[in-house]
Formats: structure tokens, sequence, C-alpha cells
């Protein structure tokens, strides 16, 4: 077939004179006339006048006319096959990109088992581009084109010499560098008049693909196997249809597609994509993303078994794997969920490809070039899709966004029950040429509102205040708005269609990631839901709906603020559970950051806990909260982000607001936010319950105790607190635990610190502070509002040492009151009784206070060892035996494991298995 390219302008062939028919010059601009050519064969010579007595190298087009070639008596017509026997294949740019990769491509063609095979191929990468390149720089006039066309022709003859050897080499190379000056006066005509028409762009634009198309038919060959090329301008005919699109003539192209084959019957058919004719045989192409449009035309003209796209993805995602890393390949998608998904800018394929397989339910094939093994995602009929999809839990097959959108609108009490005004809306819209995305108008007919690309949108806004001026100004209309910097998430599936809470689902799922949604609009198919959002909200939108609807994996991003004895106790539990808490739980905590008072350690896909000791030490860099916070949050990687707080800084404590209201979710045993001032406490759970956004604190009543959460349950139930009382500390649990039999008081505190269970200053616990804002926190938990200075408490330092400089020297000074402690405790052994420390919330009195208080031995109190914490609650329904909650109240490992519990509610109220 390349040697029938032009064979030297045999005498089947006839020239046209490009002034009289082919080119016409009116104010300096060049104009196509219908010409007629088939075969491969357009020739330029000299001897074209132009106006204005201009002297130009005459250019001819020679054409090798089908009627000619038809009448042929030595050619034997034979009849087109069509049907299964048939597979279409369709290679793109990044395919043929290589000598290496064509050879790749001939090695696919040749396996593959199929009776006769069509294959479409694309220019090689970059080569479309150059080629339109050629064109701009010659209209330009600028003279690069001729070193831009030298490349051209430099970058086949070196492809085809690898390629190719022998008489094949020699004759492709001769028809190249014929093509290339060919060219080279064409676009010197295109220089001189500084215009190209529509129609020779195209003409100069599809030599990318005859050239590819005819070194892999020769390759193929090489081979063993016979091939024939096909141009596919002599066979594909289609009209303009505006808006940069052309329709398929499906009857002339089937007339022309059997003569051609009647003449070239092949079972390996090499064509090329992209190019296509008018009916007038002026060549055109088939617009961006042609090539795809070729192989589905060409699929329903041999009705073909299979059309296969080859490209380089394993297959359709269910979402942009470089927005969402967990996104999954689909196995099929029925031609309507890819038509919705390609509308949305999914990397599937121009929805005009699915139309010509569609009406003959041939499936397309987008399979990897680079990766074989890869299945890759089937396009079928929908009850093909159905029955391979059945075991699909999935109604929302995949997910796809827009960018760079603005809404307009428009809205007045004048629009309701007023026929035309939509249509004057858009009608204006159409005007300035603008693309209307999506459309959202609520029953009321109060207003009308619509996105546009934000390139349109101020056109589209000053076109509507222009025609609707005079109802604006009479206040028929209220104003036309217009919000920018907006996205669209678009979720597609069949299957949502007629299945309650869909909706519901994807709605939860952004509002838990703190997501507005600005507009929302379905459509009656109910293939899609389609939401606008803020811009910078767009990719933690899509990948918050996408784990909750189709990974069904939380990922929450973690940053651990303070690692302590409690924050290290904590990171080692997340690094012995997180295998388990993924593979069983579909619960992925990454933990993104950890900040220390003067380090942190930041990390984009979550530190290695095994290592972070190791790497905070060679990574860490200057600590700073508010970077700290950014990262860990701004990171889109993953839609949730937590901040534990494993510190008990007041200043910290002062952040939590600011991060729930950025949408940030806190975890803390940090007592400072709850017990401080009133105003904030209530401002804090103002923000907490009017917001998706999650704020834990379990543990800083009863440290992996379920305090908190026993009476919020209480409550949340109808029951009505009475009173709750309990020994709060661990540390003070476990010295009067241990005063008794004689012992001294200073030794028994001395042994608690010796054991880990105070803090380095015993002051900070034997001054009854800690227990006073535990007991603040349940008052306000129970609806006391109460302050701090409101609690009566009783401090067991010794006045005289209260102003000791140290920790050393108020041990050294302790064992001095001794004896007042021992007498105390005398008496109560003399009674009956032991001595316990507590805290007590007296919620009918409203008041609350911390003490020392003595019980009979057979008291629930009195029945402690160790550190144990015991509390209370007597209620309306527990008021003859209280409630009572016991177990460890101190200790790093219970307190990490308390705050471990919040991490994993959290998980569950972000959609994770409960």
């Amino acid at each position: 077939m390349a040697s029938s390219f032009c064979s030297a302008i045999s005498s089947s062939s006839s020239c046209i004179s490009l002034p009289e028919t082919f080119l016409q010059h009116h104010n300096n601009k060049i104009f196509h006339s219908p010409f007629s050519f088939f075969h491969r064969s357009h020739f330029l010579r000299k001897g074209l006048t132009l106006s204005r007595g201009r002297e130009l190298p005459s250019i001819r087009i020679c054409a090798s006319l089908t009627e000619d070639i038809s009448t042929k008596a030595s050619v034997e017509e034979k009849q087109l096959p069509k049907g299964e026997t048939w597979s279409i294949h369709k290679f793109g740019g990044t395919c043929v990109g290589s000598s290496q990769r064509i050879k790749n491509v001939a090695d696919i063609i040749i396996n593959d088992d199929s009776e006769r095979k069509l294959v479409v191929v694309s220019a090689m990468s970059k080569v479309t581009d150059m080629m339109y390149d050629l064109i701009y720089k010659a209209q330009s006039r600028n003279d690069g084109y001729i070193s831009a066309l030298d490349a051209v022709l430099e970058k086949h003859s070196l492809t085809a010499s690898d390629l190719l050897d022998g008489d094949s080499l020699a004759s492709f190379l001769s028809l190249l560098r014929q093509d290339i000056n060919n060219l080279k006066a064409m676009l010197r005509a295109i220089y001189i008049a500084g215009h190209a028409t529509e129609s020779f762009t195209d003409f100069v634009v599809g030599h990318g693909e005859l050239w590819s198309a005819q070194m892999l038919s020769l390759v193929i060959r090489k081979n063993g196997t016979d091939s024939k090329w096909m141009d596919t301008r002599e066979v594909l005919i289609v009209n303009p249809s505006g808006s940069n699109q052309v329709d398929p003539d499906y009857l002339e192209s089937e007339k022309r597609l059997k003569k051609w084959y009647s003449l070239y019957p092949s079972k390996v058919i090499i064509a090329t994509g992209f190019i296509a004719s008018t009916p007038q045989n002026i060549p055109t192409t088939l617009k961006r993303d042609g090539s795809d449009f070729s192989a589905a035309i060409m699929g329903a003209l041999f009705r073909a078994r299979q059309v296969t796209i080859w490209t380089d993805v394993d297959g359709v995602y269910s979402a942009d794997p470089r927005k969402v890393s967990e996104a999954v390949i689909l196995k099929t998608l029925s031609y309507q969920e890819a038509w919705e998904m390609s509308y949305f800018g999914a990397n599937v394929l121009h929805p005009r490809t699915i139309s010509p397989v569609m009406q003959y339910g041939i499936p397309i094939v987008i399979r990897n070039i680079f990766n074989l093994s890869a299945p890759g995602t089937k396009i079928c009929d929908s009850l093909i899709n159905d029955d391979e999809d059945k075991n699909l839990k999935n109604h929302v097959k995949g997910f796809a966004t827009i960018d760079n959108l603005a809404l307009v609108n428009v809205e007045g009490t004048g629009m309701a029950g007023v026929p035309g005004t939509a249509s004057a809306i858009f009608s204006a819209v159409k005007d300035v040429g603008a693309n209307v995305i999506m459309i959202s108008q609520a029953s009321s007919e109060h207003s009308v509102c619509f996105a546009v690309p934000e390139k349109e949108v101020k056109a589209v806004a000053e076109a509507l205040q222009s025609r609707f001026r005079q109802a604006l100004d009479a206040g028929r209309l209220s104003q036309v708005a217009v919000i920018p910097n907006c996205s669209i998430l678009a979720a597609v599936g069949q299957k949502m269609a007629s299945t309650p809470g869909v909706s519901a689902t994807l709605f939860n799922a952004l509002a838990k990631a703190n997501i507005n949604v600005r507009a929302i609009a379905q459509g009656c198919s109910e293939y899609n839901i389609t939401v606008v959002v803020k811009r910078e909200d767009c990719i933690k939108a899509l990948r918050a709906v996408h784990s909750r609807f189709y990974i069904s994996r939380t990922t929450i991003a973690m940053g651990i603020i303070g690692p302590g004895l409690i924050g290290s106790t904590l990171l080692d539990q997340l690094r012995d559970q997180a295998s388990i808490l993924k593979e069983e739980f579909n619960i992925d905590l990454r933990v993104m950051g950890i900040l220390s008072s003067n380090s942190m350690l930041l990390s984009d896909v979550g530190i290695d806990l095994a290592r972070w000791r190791e790497l905070r030490e060679k990574n860490g860099e200057v600590a700073n909260l508010e970077n700290f916070a950014q990262h860990v949050h701004g990171n889109h990687f993953i839609p949730n982000t937590v901040l534990v707080d494993c510190t008990a800084d007041s200043v910290i404590a002062g952040y939590y607001y600011d991060w729930l209201r950025r949408g940030i979710h806190v975890v803390t045993p940090n007592k400072k936010a709850n017990s401080g001032p009133l105003d904030q406490y209530l401002r804090l759970r103002s923000l907490q319950r009017q917001s998706y956004t999650h704020y834990f604190y379990e543990a800083t009543v009863g440290a992996g105790l379920p305090i908190i959460s026993t009476l919020r349950g209480l409550l949340e139930t109808g029951d009505r607190i009475l009173k709750i009382e309990g020994i709060f500390s661990g540390t003070l649990s476990y010295i009067f635990n241990s005063f008794k039999d004689g012992r001294a008081f200073s030794g028994v505190v001395a042994e608690a610190k010796e054991a880990g269970y105070t803090e380095p200053d015993p002051r900070d616990d034997l001054s009854g502070t800690d227990v006073a804002r535990k007991v603040i926190i349940l008052a306000r938990e129970s609806g006391l509002k109460l302050e701090l200075s409101d609690i009566p408490v009783e401090s067991l330092v010794p006045e005289p040492l209260r102003a000791c400089a140290s920790a050393q020297e108020f041990m050294q000074q302790l064992p001095k009151f001794d004896p007042e402690f021992g007498k105390k405790q005398q008496e109560a052994e003399n009674a009956g009784e032991v001595l316990r420390y507590v805290g007590v919330v007296d919620v009918t009195n409203k008041k609350g206070v911390v003490e020392l208080r003595k019980y009979k031995k057979d008291h629930p109190f009195a029945q402690l060892s160790g550190s144990d914490n015991i509390i209370a609650f007597t209620t309306r329904r527990y008021n003859e035996q209280p409630l009572i909650v016991r177990g460890p109240g101190a200790g790093a490992q219970v307190t990490a494991g308390g705050i471990f519990s919040d991490i994993l509610r959290l998980a569950s109220y972000l959609g994770a298995p409960s």
C-alpha cells in the first residue's frame, strides 16, 4: 500500500491546478474550494499566481481518483466481511512514540489471535503539536517553520532507520522527503499569505498519522504478516457540526469502506486516526481525541467484536489517582457511566467516542500498553456490566471533578411564575459563547444558578446585566451574583438509580469532612449527583466521598503534640496496632507530624512509627505550632485530620477553637481547655455541637476509664444526675491505699514518686488542683456553669512547704509533717474508717468540693487497691445504689489507651465500622 501512495503520479492520477480549483486569494486570505483526492497523493508543483501581481511558486495537488482506480480491470473486487471476526485496536501517540514502542505495537498486533484486525494509530507523540506549530509559525511569518519542519523530517527518518531496512526503508524515506518538500512549499504559501484556512491546517497536521501508519504497516510486513495501510481520508466522511466538532456520515463512509476493501483486502489493516474528509473530499480532522473517535467509528463500520484503546494507564480509575492515591481500577463501566465520567473530566474517553459503538453494543476496552498483565476496563452495555459487577456493593462507580469554575446566580421575586425567564437567561449566555456546565433551580423559581468556566464568567455576567437591566432597576430581579473559585464534584453510577440513601451518604461524607456545598444538581436518570464546592476544598471533598463509598477505609491524618511519656506510649501503641486496624477494621491512621516543645518531624505520606525516634533525631526541624497544624491539615492526601494534644499546656489548649473551626478534629487528655475560663469552654462546646468537627477528651478525667462517655450516656437517655463522687487521682489513690499500718506519709509519697505515679514535683498532685480540674469538667458536663475558683480545694501540701524552691527541698521537709498526717490516719482507723481524697460534684445544690474524707471500711471507696480510680454516679435511676465505674486511673499505658480509644471513636464517627 505504501508503494501505491503516489507511484510517481501514474496515469491513474489526475492533477488539479491550485489557482483554479483549490486556492483563491482574496484580501490576503487563502480559501479552499472543493477538491477530490483519494489514496495518499498530494504533490505540489510550480506555477501559482496570486492577485495583486504577487508571483508565487505554483502549487498543484494531484489526486488519485477512486473512479479511476475502481475501473482497473486487473483488480478483482472482494466483498467486505463484517462482524465478530474483526477486532479494532487503537494506539495513541505515546504508544508509537519511539521505534521500540512501534515494535511493541507490532508484536501486540501479530500476537492478537483475532481472525481480522484493524489498527488505528495516532501520530508519534508530540508530532501533532509539532505540525500545528508549523502552521502557527508560517502564518505568523516566522521563518522558523523551516527548521521546525526539518526536525519533523529528522524524527521520522531516525525512527524509520531503526525499524526498517532495504527497499522498505528506501521507499519510505523517499516518500517522506517528497512529503516534506510538498509541505515546505505549502507552508511557504501560508507564510506569504499570512493566513491558513482550517482545511489547509487539517491537511498539514494529518501527515503525522500518515507516516506512523506507513511505518507500522512496514514493520508488520517485515515480521512476516501481510498488512495494508489505510489513509482514512479515503473512507471516513464527516460533516462539520459547529463547536469544533464533526458528525460521521455512516452511509457514505460504509460505501467507501467497501470500495476500499474491494481494492485492498487484508486481514491486518493499519489505519490513520484523527483524519477524515468532508463530503466534498476536503481533508479535515476529527478534532482533539479524534483517534479514539476514529477507532469507534471503524468499530461500528466493521460491526467489530471489540474496540481496544491502548494507552499508558491500567484502565479507568474510580477517581483521579493523582488526587486520590487509593483510587482503584474499575473492571467494567456501562456506556452511560463512561459518558458521565468523561463529561466531568475523568480520563476515560471523549463522550462522542462512545456513541458509534453504543448502538451496536460493541465493548470498548481500555488497556495499558506498558502493563500487558493488567486486564483493563471494559465499557459495555449495562446488562453485561450488571452481570460482571453483580458482587459490587458500591452504588457509586466513580468520581470526577472539574476545576476553575464560577457560579452565576440570577435571583429575584419577579422570576417566579414568569414564563421565558430561564430562556432569556440562557439565550444571553449563548450569545457570548459560554459553556454552561451545570444548572440548578429551586422549585420556588426564585433563583436560577448555573456554573460556567471561570474564564467566561465576566462576559456572562455583563451579558446578563445588560439583558436584565430594566428588571434589575425595577426590582423584579434582585441580583446577578458571581461566586468565583468553584469546582464541581460528580458522583457517577448506574446503580444509583432508585437506590435510597446514596445522596444521604454522599452529603454525610462531605459534612464530616467539613465541606460546604454551594449548589446541587441531579438528573432524573439518577446516574450522577453533582455538587459545587469551593476550589480549595475540591480535592479534600473528592477524597472524603471516595473513601466513604469506594474504599470503605477511614483514613485519618494525625498530628501528635507532646511525645513525652504519654505521647510516646501512644505512638508505640499506634505502631503495634496499625496493621490490624487497617486489615480488620478498614481504619488507616497516618501520623503526618510529631511536635515537641523545640522540634517537629513532618511527613507527606505518614511517619514510619517503627523509627519515629530515630527520624526525629535525624530529620527534625524547629518547632512551629502553626506550621505544624497547617502541614497536617493542609496535606490534601487525606480528607480527615486530627490533632492529638498529649501535653498539659494551656497555650496549646487555647488553639482548640481555631482548629475545630478549620475542620481539624481534636483528641486530648489535656484538662486545661475544659477546666479553663467558663466562657471559653462554652464557646468551644457550642462550636463543637454546631459542626461536624469532633472534640474528644475522655482521658481528661479517668485516663482510660469511660467516665465522660458514661455521664453523657446517662444524660442523653434522660436520666438526671444528682451527685458525682469519686477518687479521681491515681496518684492520691495509691498514696492513701498504702498509707496504713503505721507507715509514714512522707515515705508513702516517696515510694509513689519512685514508682512514677506522681508528677516530678509531688506538690502538683498533693495540691488537689488536678482533682479540682476533673471535678469542674464533670460539673460542666452535668450542666453546671462553674469556674475553677468556685471549687473549694483541701490541699495536702503543708502550708510552710508550698513555697519550697524545689521538689527535692519539699521531699526533704515533708517528714516534719508525718505526725500530723499520722494522727488523721489513726483517728480514722480507730473509727473503723479509711482516708480517701475525693472530688464531689453536687449537682442538686450546684456546687463542688475537693477534700480528704473518711469512709467506712465496707464502702466501695475503701475497697480500692494500687492506683485505681473509682467514680460513683448517683442519679434519679441509680439513687439507692449508685452506678460505679472503677479501674486503673493512672499510668502512661492506660492514659494512652484512653486517647487511642477516642481516636478509634473518631474513626467510627467518620465512617469506619463501629
